[in-house]
Order: C-alpha cells, then structure tokens, then sequence
C-alpha cells in the first residue's frame, strides 16, 4: 500500500500544472452550469460543454503523468478516453450562434450536428463490451477490437475527420460572427458594446490551437514520432486556453441580444403607409430623412437605431434601410456616426474645446465610447480628434 502511494500520484513539472488548470477549468465549468440552470441563459450551456469536454480529453495526459499508466498496469482508461473535437467543433459554432442570434432556439434538427461524436461513443463502448467478454481481457490494458481495429484504422481514420470538420465548422463560425458584425452596423447607430470582441477572441484561441494540434499531428505522422512529454506542450496549451476561456466566458456578458431582433420585415400593422416595394424611393424620400437629421438631431441619442429612426420617419425598418444604404451610400452605422463627427467639428470651431474636454464634447455629439469616436472620426475625417483641434490653432 505504502508502495502505492509513493507511485501514484506523482506531482512533478509535468502533472502539477496539467492539474491545477484542469481543476480550474472545471470550477468555471460548474460555475456556468450553475448560472445556466438559474438564468436559462443557453450560451452558458454550450460553453460550459466546450469547457467539459477539453478537461475530460485532459485526463488521459494528466493522469499519465501522474504514473498512473506506471502502476495501473491493465488500466481499462483508454476506452472511455474519447476523442470528441467532432463535439466541439458544433458546440463552438452554436455558443457562437446563441450570442449573435436574438432569440436563439436549438432545434430538434440541430443535434444533427452531434451525430458523429455519439457514433463514436457508441463505436467505443461497443468495442468495450466485446472485448470485455473476451478471455484474459483482465490481464491486459487493451482488447483484441481495441488494437486491431480501433486504433490502427479507426483512430487514424478520426483524425482526418476531426481536422475536416473543425476546419469547417471555424470557417462557417467565423463566417456567422463577422455578418452579424456587419449586421449591427445597419441597425445600431453605436456598437461598441454589441462589437463582442470577446468572441473574436475566443475564436482566435480556439484557431491556434487547432492550428498547433494540427501541426503536432503532422509532424508525429510524417515526420518524426513525438513521444509523451513532446506532446505536452499542447496539452498545456490547451489548459491555458480553458483557464481563458472560462474566465473571459463567464464573467463577459454576452446576453445583449437575447431581446432584440434584427428581422427587417415590414410590419403593416404599425406602418400602415408603406410603399408596395421598397426597392423604389423617391427624392422627397431622400429629403425627408436629410431635413429629419438635420433638424431634430437625432443622432444626439448614443442609443438610437434603425428601428427608432424609422419609426419618427413613419418609414419602415427595412425602407429605412434602403434608403439609407442606396440613396446615401452608407449603412446606417456610417450615416449617422459621419452627422455626429460634423457636429463634434462644429463645436470645435466654436471653440467648445476651451471649457469641455473632447471627449466629453464626443459624448455631447452622440458617441458612447472614445474607442468608436476615434475610430470613426479617423475614418471620417483621415485624421485624429487633436491633429484636427490643431488645425484650428494654427
């Protein structure tokens, strides 16, 4: 007994900090499914899930460094070792969808998706149970179907199918983020809280690593076989990117949207003098919305939108739309933001800058945010607020 313990577990370099970040990945595992089940909030549902899965893979590596490969000789731990990136792959791709899709609803249809993560569960506990009921399968790690097919055609086989799949589905998520980014410009006059540029960022992480597990996998292949402490760094890697994950996921709020819909529709009901196709406007359509702009400032208003705009222009959202976006050229993002960098000029030239500072002057104008205001007026203008205010003094 005491020979065991001096075996297992073994704490050294390689083990302790697998340890201690599987451990905390898991505590914000429990913390977003706690929060799931209380605020029925779906996103914590799959992130906590992609979380699950990356520290269940972890198992295999931190266990092995702890000796327990060493002392548990006929360990039957390969078998319940599933590889399932087949699962996060979707699961990644739909935490995405639950953030950038207001009223977000998982359909019967959507476990589709899933459907070759629970063949593999399947194929493995099916291979489990017939080798289980094989003679002198208790004298050994791996059974007869274990190492004649699963692991020399099954294995290699889900390598290729897991790098396809992932590569796929990042593209198709990458894809959803940046149209719903594209999105929001049409229908926020601000967006630098609904940006989620945390989402950019989870996406990053999750690229690299796969770009790293790739290469990992190319080069034990084709290259030179890597053996178990080479493999560790990505392991680590993949640890990191949970501890940053479960921090940034759970304590950024990504419920924004869940309110809100993007949906463009007309609504008789509520705009009863629409046109018949709202591809057609006139120049009084045009004029209408200028002399609005110009007159009621509504732009002012860091929270205005679309559906606000059109509303006091008895426009629908999506004549609104059109109109802003063919007849000015412009989505409604640039519209209204390029009214409120002319107006953040106008007071310069008045000499507001002498009593208020400019970003208070930006906020005055309509801006939320000194992110947006300098990234907007350089857009607008080609240069910076103060090279702009330095114009002025010379």
């Amino acid at each position: 007994m005491l020979s065991f313990f001096l075996s297992f577990p073994d704490f050294n370099l390689y083990s302790t900090p697998l340890l201690i970040l599987v451990v905390q990945g898991l505590i914000f595992v429990a913390l977003l499914f706690a929060r799931y089940f209380k605020k029925k909030n779906i996103s914590d549902l799959f992130l906590g899930l992609i979380l699950l899965i990356i520290c269940y893979e972890q198992t295999c590596y931190t266990v092995g460094f702890m000796g327990w490969y060493n002392v548990f000789r006929n360990t039957k731990i390969n078998y319940f070792l599933i590889p399932m990136g087949v699962a996060i792959a979707p699961l990644i791709y739909f935490y995405v969808k639950t953030i950038t899709t207001s009223n977000f609803k998982f359909r019967k249809k959507d476990w589709l998706h899933f459907l070759l993560a629970f063949c593999l569960i399947i194929f493995r506990l099916g291979i489990y149970v017939y080798d289980s009921l094989q003679p002198g399968f208790n004298e050994t790690q791996n059974g007869v179907l274990k190492l004649s097919i699963e692991e020399p055609i099954v294995s290699p086989l889900w390598v290729f199918v897991s790098f396809a799949q992932m590569l796929l589905y990042l593209a198709f998520t990458f894809q959803l983020f940046y149209n719903y980014r594209k999105r929001i410009r049409e229908y926020f006059s601000n967006t630098y809280k609904l940006e989620l540029n945390w989402i950019l960022s989870f996406l990053i992480a999750f690229t690299l690593l796969f770009l790293y597990s790739s290469l990992q996998d190319i080069v034990g292949s084709l290259i030179i076989e890597l053996n178990y402490k080479q493999r560790w760094w990505l392991n680590i890697f993949m640890a990191l990117v949970v501890l940053f994950v479960g921090i940034k996921g759970y304590f950024t709020d990504t419920t924004k949207l869940n309110k809100l819909t993007f949906s463009f529709s007309p609504n008789p009901e509520s705009i009863p003098q629409q046109k018949n196709n709202i591809s057609e406007f006139s120049a009084e359509d045009l004029e209408k919305v200028s002399n609005y702009m110009k007159t009621e400032k509504p732009y002012l208003n860091p929270d205005l939108n679309l559906s606000d705009l059109s509303t006091s222009l008895n426009f629908s959202r999506a004549e609104l739309s059109k109109i802003i976006n063919t007849g000015f050229a412009k989505n409604f993002n640039d519209f209204i933001n390029e009214y409120r960098v002319n107006t953040f000029k106008e007071k310069l030239e008045s000499g507001e800058h002498k009593d208020f500072s400019l970003l208070g002057i930006a906020y005055d104008c309509g801006f939320n945010s000194k992110a947006t205001f300098n990234r907007v007026f350089k857009k607008v203008t080609q240069t910076s607020p103060t090279e702009f205010l330095n114009t002025l003094k010379s």
